[in-house]
């Protein structure tokens, strides 16, 4: 067993002052650290595309006189609990794929199923309980969104494998956690349409940026042990890659928000937006593992600021 794991409790790549680690009791951790509970940054970024494409139905809903903010509202609160329900079984889900990876990766080693506090037949048991919780938020959508959530899983199965045979797994992370930005739509109209598909591309070029910076973490390890991702791939080139992705981001989101007849206020946010991805590119250090960290978890104020401006952009607002 890892030696940190086994005298901390805690993973080594997780903050040691979470709520988990004040609240739950010892025996609950393995299995809180399993689902990300100690890490937001997941479930945060997950959720995000669910909020804008939400925010954005609203917005064309409320301009026609049609909009229930009380369903607008319960959809937000579903879109949360689903998505730190889904992120976590997708997380479990993903250990049990890696399971052998993790324990050869000195970041993730002391995870617990690698470092042997949870068993594989635990980890199954409790990815089971999340995807019935994601499930019975699902059924709170019409038939529709249903369908078009249970579609997602054939890309969510994928996505752990696709570090082994393509260069571009960040593309497929991309797929999965931007589902939301067709989700939100979904929801409220029962049907998707142009700014949807628009906003969930540019929800894909958001997630391939932020992971590549995320990925330089690891690329070292990973080029032991043959494991692919953009990071490798961009390599030094990496700064104007995410010129081209966090660029194409606001391009793609400036034009769903035009489809839609979105307010100046949505706009003005992705202004800012962009300014903060204008910083993460200008500061970003590959070779500086902390800052990557730090820069990646800044995603999720992107993600927040483009919301509050579609959600000030409301014509009631």
């Amino acid at each position: 067993m890892n030696t940190f794991a086994e005298n901390s409790g805690r993973v080594a790549d997780a903050p040691s002052d979470n709520w988990v680690y004040r609240i739950l009791p010892r025996a609950a951790w393995p299995f809180a650290q399993l689902a990300r509970w100690d890490r937001p940054i997941g479930w945060q970024l997950l959720m995000w595309p669910c909020f804008w494409s939400s925010a954005l139905a609203a917005n064309v809903l409320q301009g026609e006189g049609r909009l229930s903010v009380l369903l607008f509202a319960f959809h937000l609160v579903l879109f949360f609990i689903g998505s730190v329900a889904m992120r976590g079984a997708g997380c479990t889900y993903n250990d049990l794929v890696d399971h052998e990876i993790d324990m050869a990766v000195a970041r993730t080693r002391s995870r617990p199923l690698p470092s042997g506090r949870v068993s594989r037949l635990q980890a199954k048991l409790f990815m089971a309980a999340q995807a019935l919780t994601g499930l019975f938020v699902l059924l709170c959508f019409n038939g529709f969104a249903i369908g078009l959530g249970v579609l997602s899983l054939a890309i969510v199965a994928i996505y752990p494998f696709a570090k082994r045979f393509t260069d571009w797994p960040q593309f497929f992370l991309g797929l999965a956690f931007s589902w939301g930005g067709l989700m939100g739509w979904a929801g409220l109209f029962g049907s998707l349409s142009l700014p949807a598909v628009l906003l969930y591309a540019a929800a894909v070029a958001w997630t391939i940026g932020y992971d590549t910076i995320y990925a330089h973490q690891d690329k070292e390890d990973d080029a032991l042990i043959g494991v692919r991702s953009t990071a490798r791939l961009f390599g030094e080139n990496t700064r104007a890659w995410l010129v081209g992705l966090y660029g194409l981001t606001l391009v793609l989101l400036a034009a769903a928000f035009f489809a839609a007849g979105a307010g100046l206020l949505a706009f003005a946010g992705l202004f800012v937006a962009g300014g903060m991805f204008i910083y993460q590119i200008a500061v970003l250090d590959i070779d500086d593992a902390v800052q990557c960290l730090a820069l990646f978890k800044s995603n999720s104020r992107v993600g927040a600021i483009v919301f509050l401006g579609l959600l000030a952009a409301l014509p009631f607002a």
